[in-house]
C-alpha cells in the first residue's frame, strides 16, 4: 500500500505515520512523508520529501500514480491565517485544490482524508451541534477549511477521489512549544504548569471547548483512511468525537491530578480577539453518527491529562 501524508513533520503527521507503520509490518507499505521540513521518522518504508503545497510541480511529484491513501494535514494554522489572510488562503485553499487536482492523475481514485476543523462552524449554534448544522465560519481558518470540505465532496461526487473530511477537535494536551493556533492555550494551561512555568488563559474559564486527546485524534484520522465511504451517504464530512470541557474544568482536573500549587500557576487574562474567535466555535456535538462509523472518544478530561502526564 502506498500512502501520502502532507504535513508529515508536524505533531499529528508524525503520529499518523507511526501508527500506520505500526499497523503493518509488510515491506510493501510505503509512506511518502511531505512537509516544509524533513519528517524526523527514519524508517526504510518512509520516503521523506521536502516542499510546499503551493508548488504545483511538488504536489504532482508526491501524488504518485499508484497512491492508495492521502492524509492531507498541511495547513497554516488559525492564528497565522487570521493575521496573514493571503498566506492562509494560498496554503489552505489553493494547496488543497492542487492536491486534489494531482489526485485526478492517479491510476485510480485514492482515498483522501482531509483534516478539517470545528472552526468551520460558527454563527448561532445550538448547545449540541448536529451533523447537519449549516456551516458559517467566523475566522479565515474556518472559512478556508469549509471551502475545502466542499472541494473534497465535489471531487468525490465526480469520482476523482474517494474523500472524507474530518472536523478535528482541539487536540490536547500537545507536548512541546506553543504553536500559532488560537487554541494553543488549551494545551498550555496544563502543559506549562506541569513543567513549573506560569501560564495565561486568554478566555473566560466557563468557555466551552471541544477537545480530543492526541491518541484519540490520531486513531480517528487513521480510521478514516479505512472506513467504507459508502456508509457516509452524500455527507462526506464527519464531526470527530471529542469531550466538551471548559478551561475551568480542565484546571479542576489538573488540581486533582497534580495539586493546587500546579493549578495556581495559571491566571486568567482575557484577550478579546482570542476570546471572540474561540467563542464562535462549537462547544459540543452530537457524535452518534461518528460512533456508528467506528470512531472513538476519550473517556473523560482526567484521562486526557493523565495521558499527557504519562507520556511527556
Amino acid at each position: 500500500m502506498k500512502i501520502l501524508v502532507t504535513g508529515a513533520a508536524g505533531f499529528l503527521g508524525r503520529r499518523i505515520i507511526a501508527a500506520l507503520l505500526g499497523q503493518s509490518e509488510s515491506p510493501d507499505t510505503h509512506v511518502i512523508a511531505a512537509d516544509l521540513t524533513e519528517c524526523p521518522i527514519a524508517d526504510p518504508r518512509v520516503d521523506r520529501r521536502v516542499g510546499a503545497v503551493e508548488d504545483e510541480s511538488f504536489m504532482r511529484a508526491i501524488v504518485e500514480r499508484d497512491v492508495d491513501v492521502v492524509y492531507h494535514l498541511a495547513a497554516v494554522l488559525s492564528g497565522q491565517s487570521e493575521t496573514e489572510f493571503d498566506v492562509g488562503m494560498r496554503v489552505n485553499v489553493d494547496g488543497t485544490r492542487r492536491l486534489l487536482e494531482a489526485c485526478r492523475l492517479a491510476a485510480r481514485p485514492p482515498r483522501v482524508v482531509f483534516s478539517s476543523t470545528i472552526a468551520a462552524l460558527g454563527g448561532t449554534l445550538p448547545p449540541i451541534v448536529p451533523e447537519t448544522q449549516v456551516v458559517e465560519p467566523e475566522s479565515s481558518y474556518g472559512a478556508a477549511k469549509a471551502i475545502c470540505e466542499l472541494l473534497v465532496s465535489e471531487y468525490s461526487r465526480r469520482g476523482f477521489v474517494d474523500g472524507i473530511s474530518c472536523r478535528v477537535p482541539t487536540v490536547a494536551i500537545r507536548p512541546g512549544a506553543p504553536n500559532s493556533a488560537l487554541s494553543s492555550f488549551v494545551s498550555g494551561i496544563v502543559r506549562e504548569p506541569l513543567a513549573g512555568v506560569d501560564a495565561i488563559c486568554p478566555v473566560p474559564l466557563d468557555t466551552r471547548i471541544w477537545i480530543s486527546s492526541p491518541d484519540a485524534a490520531t486513531w480517528n484520522l487513521v480510521h478514516a483512511g479505512h472506513i467504507a465511504t459508502s456508509s457516509l451517504g452524500s455527507r462526506r464530512t464527519v464531526n470527530l468525537p471529542g469531550l466538551s470541557v471548559t478551561p475551568g474544568e480542565m484546571l479542576d482536573s489538573l488540581e486533582r491530578l497534580a495539586g493546587g500549587d500546579v493549578r495556581a500557576r495559571v491566571r486568567v487574562e482575557v484577550d478579546p480577539r482570542t476570546a471572540r474567535i474561540v467563542g464562535t466555535w462549537p462547544g459540543a456535538f452530537d457524535i452518534s453518527r461518528a460512533l456508528r462509523l467506528g470512531f472513538t472518544v476519550d473517556h473523560d478530561i482526567d484521562s486526557v491529562i493523565r495521558q499527557f502526564m504519562t507520556t511527556a
